[in-house]
């Protein structure tokens, strides 16, 4: 049998799987591939395979290369704990995620979206927090933040119900999970939307921070000379049966990072306004300079899923 067949169809015999020369490995392993009873495991599995292989041609991949590529997944695999997923960094790092993300929204990536990052600090059962109130559980410096966000339809018209899960990086740059100086859940809240399909609550302002840089993606941004600073933003996951999940984040205007994300998760849409208070702020309790956002989301029609967290 010839072992240099391109494609084979599912219900055919398979054939030699002898190698004869390098240009026979990619169709024979497409071949043994070719039975998987789903058809969209065997779609994505071949383009991987065929896609991989092309690209250890088109490098000419040694095998030191190769070797350091199977110990970069290994490192990546074992820097994975409770509170920290280095894969999902690794996947931000090289805009793999945003690419991913705006491919699944936007109209099916032919616009810009309102869609984001879930990032690698997503936390499942954020404490339920009542409207206005407040998602500062210890002390936590830095300017107050005042938070007013509707989420509508497509239409204009406000969506009741929506669960609303907020979560965001200390001023210091550590969100509550990387941080023993914070108290559990510090800067996360669950939200409900009203009938005016409103949320309203209190912080601090963000700060732009660093990605961990002690695993292999910090490797990888050292090798390239690039900085590893996220800039500022809060992050939303918006949830309502029959309406897809938005997950989201905001950032604020004037961060020095907004235009060289390490992760390039900033697109225009999601540049929000960070507007410096006047007078009084809504809380008597708030000394200094304070800060206004109000920032309005478009939820699709839709199938409504939570992601798996990559943290616990």
């Amino acid at each position: 049998m010839n072992a240099r067949v391109r494609t084979v169809a599912p219900d055919r015999a398979l054939r030699s799987h002898i190698i004869e020369t390098q240009e026979a490995v990619t169709p024979v392993v497409l071949d043994a591939m070719s039975r998987a009873p789903n058809a969209r495991l065997r779609e994505v599995m071949a383009s991987f395979v065929r896609h991989m292989h092309a690209f250890a041609r088109e490098v000419r991949l040694t095998e030191e290369e190769f070797e350091f590529g199977l110990d970069v997944l290994n490192r990546i695999g074992q820097a994975t704990n409770d509170s920290h997923n280095e894969a999902v960094l690794f996947s931000d790092a090289i805009g793999f995620s945003t690419l991913v993300c705006m491919l699944n929204n936007g109209q099916n990536g032919a616009t810009e979206t309102a869609a984001a990052l879930l990032g690698p600090f997503w936390r499942m059962h954020s404490p339920a927090t009542p409207n206005g109130g407040s998602i500062i559980r210890s002390p936590t410096p830095g300017p107050a933040l005042f938070a007013n966000c509707r989420i509508t339809d497509p239409q204009g018209l406000p969506l009741a119900g929506v669960e609303v899960d907020v979560w965001q990086a200390s001023p210091v740059g550590l969100y509550e999970n990387q941080d023993p100086g914070q108290a559990e859940m510090n800067l996360r809240g669950k939200f409900t939307t009203d009938a005016d399909g409103c949320v309203a609550f209190r912080s601090v302002k963000p700060a732009g921070y660093p990605v961990p840089t002690n695993g292999p993606v910090g490797e990888l941004l050292r090798a390239q000379e690039r900085h590893p600073f996220r800039p500022a933003h809060l992050h939303f996951l918006a949830y309502k049966p029959g309406f897809r999940t938005l997950i989201t984040q905001v950032f604020v205007d004037d961060d020095q990072h907004l235009e060289s994300d390490v992760v390039f998760g900033v697109t225009r849409h999601l540049i929000g306004d960070f507007r410096l208070g006047n007078g009084p702020a809504p809380d008597a309790d708030v000394e200094g300079p304070w800060y206004l956002f109000d920032y309005a989301f478009v939820m699709e029609p839709g199938e409504a899923k939570l992601p798996i967290p990559p943290i616990r």
